[in-house]
């Protein structure tokens, strides 16, 4: 079981959290819900619906499409991000390596939780669109040096 401070550092660490305040950290990081999976358990498939971001608190997890490994994310790596945001299919599957434990934020969590706070749904906004714009950039320069 976690401390309510190792939550706190936790939450912050995660990209779309880590700029907003701490007393939104720490309202999400309480209403959080710890989960474990023994090894080789599927958290997700592809496909499925999700609703859920997760933090890895301890252990490691793969993300996956079929047998191709995107990536290995262990303590303070987080999955299932964009799910809070959109209700579309899983694009990869998440499967525990070893026995993991992780801190579940649901969709529906966040929105009560934005309903007490509104302006924090401002600066989640302005991180995604962030997030986007460089990705964006990243984009223009591979298509720039394919061009080369």
């Amino acid at each position: 079981m976690l401390t309510s401070i190792d939550r706190l550092l936790l939450v912050r660490g995660v990209p779309i959290f880590k700029e907003l305040r701490d007393d939104f950290l720490v309202r999400l990081a309480s209403i959080m819900n710890e989960i474990s999976f023994p090894a080789g358990k599927t958290i997700f498939a592809e496909g499925q619906e999700g609703r859920s971001l997760y933090i890895v608190i301890a252990g490691r997890v793969r993300v996956h499409l079929g047998h191709k490994d995107l990536a290995i994310l262990d303590k303070g790596s987080c999955f299932g991000e964009m799910s809070l945001f959109d209700a579309e299919p899983r694009s990869a599957s998440v499967t525990a390596v070893a026995y993991c434990e992780c801190l579940v934020l649901t969709q529906q969590q966040l929105y009560e939780a934005i309903d007490e706070t509104p302006g924090i749904a401002v600066n989640i906004i302005r991180l995604l669109s962030r997030r986007i714009r460089s990705q964006n950039l990243q984009l223009n320069e591979l298509q720039a040096s394919k061009q080369l």
